[in-house]
């Protein structure tokens, strides 16, 4: 059986330790040499940054995270060993872990060493399909005259490099779609290098749990347990006709799924959907002065976004969770794409007065979708607003002296509040 060391990059048949280095860290499959779909996801990224970048941190639990009303970003694997978990509310985990050391995340030290990593795919294969700063897909597909070995141990190579040059470690999923990579790459975390292959693909999901699957959260996991589905083995004697008719186009995906079947490309240009952001008080707040100074730093936030990606959002949302974590949504079709900050901010302004007053909230948030091209933002004048292009310059003319002089070389009086 093809065995690859993944301490020094040794392909030889099936042992328990590699014949020239003497390591254990094998990795053995009968398909390893020629499965070529792979899903890299560095291991609790953050938190890894963290412990990097303070050696103090390294035998502690740390969780990267808002405040005590805020949630987990993501934590290390100590955390994890007391029940922690990414998304869980902050007062929860720090019931669970309250030795914690809780940081507050450091995003544009995590997008230096997510670029950092990119340049390295890049050197590998150009069909990489981001899903986040810490992971993406990878089709090495006819790599390997190129690399001089197969897709294996050149994604072994990688996360070694990883480990040596940015002290950030990662799981690679080998498996011949998207789907199966994924769920590979969870399977020996962390670094871990798990392999699926097609003569065990049904063997492999037959037992495991419906929730496995790509798109099956708790609402969807309910429903299909209401029907009778709780694991892959009863999605399977479902008939596709019958799954369809019961839950519509997701039934249909869920049929195809259970079979192993996913015939979505590598694709590296994924469009964004759409662009937002959101923040959480540390205490709930019906103060509409503080709320609005908050809805103008995400608006500006967003709208840099939007500069950055050369894009423009044709329908403004907002966003408002109550203290009981009940949600309100408002969004609001635009007359044209916009990418200016003060109107991202007025239009969620309005969409702020159409709901409940003095309800307190837990957090706010505000976004742009149905995204354009940053080419065709903001051409039209507002006939019912006559300085908005007036306004519009002004933030142009803002933006120019930020990039020169940094972003607080200009601040709004009402960001302040």
């Amino acid at each position: 059986m093809p065995a690859l060391c993944r301490s020094c990059l040794t392909q030889f048949e099936t042992g328990t330790r590699c014949p020239a280095c003497r390591s254990p860290r094998i990795l053995s499959h009968p398909e390893l040499f020629q499965l070529s779909i792979a899903h890299m996801d560095c291991d609790a990224f953050y938190a890894s940054v963290e412990k990097r970048d303070n050696p103090d941190l390294r035998d502690k639990p740390v969780i990267v995270g808002g405040g005590t009303r805020g949630v987990v970003s993501t934590c290390c694997y100590i955390a994890r060993i007391s029940g922690v978990r990414s998304a869980m509310p902050m007062f929860q985990a720090l019931r669970l872990c309250p030795e914690a050391v809780v940081i507050k995340p450091r995003m544009q030290a995590y997008v230096e060493v997510s670029r950092a990593i990119r340049a390295m795919m890049e050197a590998l294969t150009p069909a990489i399909e981001p899903l986040s700063l810490d992971e993406a897909f990878l089709d090495l597909t006819g790599t390997a005259r190129l690399h001089g070995a197969p897709p294996a141990v050149t994604l072994a190579r990688l996360v070694q490099r990883m480990e040596e040059e940015l002290g950030i470690t990662g799981s690679i999923g080998l498996s011949h779609n998207k789907f199966l990579a994924k769920i590979a790459s969870d399977l020996d975390k962390p670094r871990g290098f798990s392999v699926v292959g097609r003569a065990e693909t049904q063997a492999f999901l037959t037992p495991k749990p419906v929730r496995i699957l790509w798109g099956v959260g708790t609402a969807t996991q309910t429903a299909l347990e209401q029907a009778g589905i709780r694991s892959i083995a009863d999605l399977l004697r479902w008939d596709r006709p019958d799954l369809t008719a019961r839950f519509g186009q997701m039934g249909d995906r869920l049929w195809h799924l259970a079979r192993g079947e996913d015939h979505r490309r590598v694709s590296r240009d994924e469009a964004v959907k759409s662009i937002s952001k959101e923040t959480t008080f540390n205490e709930d707040t019906a103060d509409a002065d503080l709320l609005d100074g908050h809805l103008w730093r995400l608006a500006e936030q967003v709208a840099d976004r939007a500069k950055a990606k050369d894009l423009a959002g044709r329908t403004v949302t907002l966003k408002l969770k109550r203290s009981n974590f009940s949600q309100i949504s408002r969004r609001h079709s635009l007359d044209g794409p916009t990418q200016i900050a003060d109107r991202i901010y007025r239009e969620a302004r309005a969409l702020f007065d159409t709901v409940p007053r003095g309800v307190a909230y837990r957090l706010i948030g505000v976004g742009i979708a149905d995204l354009a091209p940053g080419g065709e933002a903001d051409l039209t004048a507002d006939l019912l607003d006559p300085e908005a292009a007036t306004r519009s310059r002004a933030e142009r003319a803002t933006d120019r002296i930020r990039a020169r002089f940094g972003r607080d070389a200009i601040i709004k009086g009402r960001a302040l509040r």
